[in-house]
């Protein structure tokens, strides 16, 4: 497999729109990486500059460091899974693994060693005589998966390729692929906008917005210390809680006010604002749900907010606490039981509350780092 590197990559298209912009990134030899970020975003337009499907504007791409910005995409020996697969229907299992190969011209007796290689691996070897249609759903995505590995690509491209699969289909193709990149040292790049395989998937996660890279890291990583607004916001379901606050002193300390909130800072994170001079200014709070608990006897009333519920969500293990909080509809994930209209007290994990910049969006501190 290969590293992949991509400097300073730009599409902009005749009307003007930008759709990727100054995208700077270094994937390692046998690294998982996944793109995230909304629709239109463009993560999908830089895979596709990667396969060579969409040309870069300005910039450059570079396969194990060859410059490939002027390369077909046949010889760039990329793989690219795109959700509408196909198996051929009158070609058996061995026929559609080994179709690619064939048209390589590849040894037959390399064909044969490679198709039964990968049939090995995903469980197939005693189905290579079966028609598509003869499979269950399951096993014709690992024929379509089988069909990439014979080929050896240097890189594995995946866009949204699952997306339309049931919940349980879709974990079980995750899998897959993580057991690609692990035990076939697969270098992968994986496009979802699924919250639950962004979190799951990938040595590094790779957070993307109006075509520009916001945050790249381990995906805890975002999720727990988020470097601005969007991404505290796009990673995690359900969504980061978020107010404009006004931080200030008070007897007790560095304090966060606004409509249905009066929050007394610890001293770390109290210090963190009033050394970098945001006392007296506002600034944006982040709670996520599951930071807001059950209030205990003990808890401290100025760790405290007290809500009315809107609506609740079960879910088993617990609830979905739905309330407004300034105009804003905040969530809280809690073994608090409450109705609709009830009043009660829910106390904030300080340890999991982040505070960014207004008017940057970045972040300023968050309670996990100190």
């Amino acid at each position: 497999m290969s590293s992949l590197s991509l400097k300073h990559v730009t599409k902009a298209y005749p009307n003007g729109f930008a759709a990727v912009r100054d995208f700077d990134l270094e994937i390692d030899n046998q690294e998982f990486v996944v793109f995230t970020g909304p629709s239109g975003c463009g993560k999908s337009t830089i895979l596709r500059m990667i396969a060579g499907l969409v040309d870069v504007t300005s910039g450059e791409i570079f396969i194990d460091g060859s410059l490939v910005n002027d390369l077909e995409p046949g010889d760039r020996e990329i793989a690219m899974l795109f959700q509408n697969y196909m198996l051929y229907p009158h070609m058996s299992v061995y026929e559609n693994l080994a179709f690619g190969l064939k048209l390589k011209r590849l040894p037959e007796e390399e064909i044969t060693l490679r198709v039964r290689e990968a049939a090995e691996f995903f469980g197939l070897s005693g189905m290579l005589d079966r028609d598509p249609q003869e499979l269950t759903e399951g096993q014709r995505q690992s024929v379509v998966l089988g069909r990439t590995v014979v080929r050896k690509p240097r890189v594995f491209l995946i866009d949204g390729a699952f997306s339309g699969l049931e919940e349980g289909l879709r974990k079980q193709m995750r899998g897959e692929i993580s057991r690609m990149n692990r035990e076939l040292g697969m270098t992968i790049i994986y496009v979802t906008d699924d919250q639950a395989e962004v979190l799951a998937l990938g040595t590094r996660t790779v957070a993307i917005k109006d075509g520009m890279i916001q945050q790249v890291g381990f995906p805890k990583n975002l999720y727990n210390q988020p470097d601005n607004v969007f991404v505290a916001g796009f990673l995690g379901f359900p969504q980061m809680n978020r107010a404009e606050v006004a931080a200030g002193n008070s007897k007790d300390g560095v304090t966060l006010t606004a409509n249905g909130i009066n929050l007394t800072l610890p001293d770390a994170l109290g210090k963190v604002l009033e050394e970098n001079g945001y006392l007296g200014k506002t600034v944006v709070l982040g709670i996520r749900p599951d930071a807001l608990h059950k209030a205990q006897a003990k808890a401290s009333e100025n760790q405290m907010i007290q809500i009315e519920v809107r609506t609740r969500e079960e879910l088993g293990t617990g609830n979905f606490l739905h309330f407004d909080m300034g105009g804003t509809e905040w969530t809280a994930c809690t073994d608090q039981q409450a109705d609709p209209g009830d009043t009660v007290r829910l106390s904030v994990d300080m340890n999991q509350i982040h505070i960014f910049d207004k008017e940057t969006r970045q972040a300023i501190v968050h309670g996990n780092q100190l």
